[in-house]
């Protein structure tokens, strides 16, 4: 049987972001060492309890702390980013860990209509949206 983990990096009330980062990365480092097979990171953004808000940089960051488990975000959502530079973000991870990277791309905007806005600003969006 494959498994595979979803993390959100939660943000328990009694933790730091750094505490809960860092129990992302023990998570990682064990699944890696029980054989799972993937290790998925969400998006989520403006949300005290999570702290996954760049799977991209989560991903490089477990990518060097982990030998065999593939990583990918489930997902990265596109309203909030330029695809051109998603794709560049996800090539150079693959680069890095050759064979180990997943890209989930998602259409939902992760978040709140004014943080979205925030994100990458009013473009392609109309007074309907």
């Amino acid at each position: 049987m494959q498994l595979s983990v979803l993390d959100l990096v939660p943000v328990r009330s009694d933790q730091s972001t750094v505490d809960a980062f860092s129990a992302t990365v023990r998570l990682a480092k064990a699944a890696d060492k029980l054989g799972y097979t993937r290790y998925w990171v969400a998006e989520h953004h403006n949300m005290p309890a999570v702290a996954a808000t760049s799977p991209p940089v989560v991903l490089s960051y477990l990518a060097a702390q982990t030998d065999r488990i593939r990583l990918g975000s489930g997902g990265v959502m596109l309203p909030n980013h330029a695809p051109l530079a998603v794709a560049e973000q996800f090539a150079l991870l693959e680069a890095a860990a050759p064979g180990r990277i997943d890209l989930g791309v998602g259409r939902a905007p992760g978040t709140d209509p004014v943080t979205s806005i925030a994100l990458r600003g009013p473009a392609g969006r109309t007074d309907e949206d």
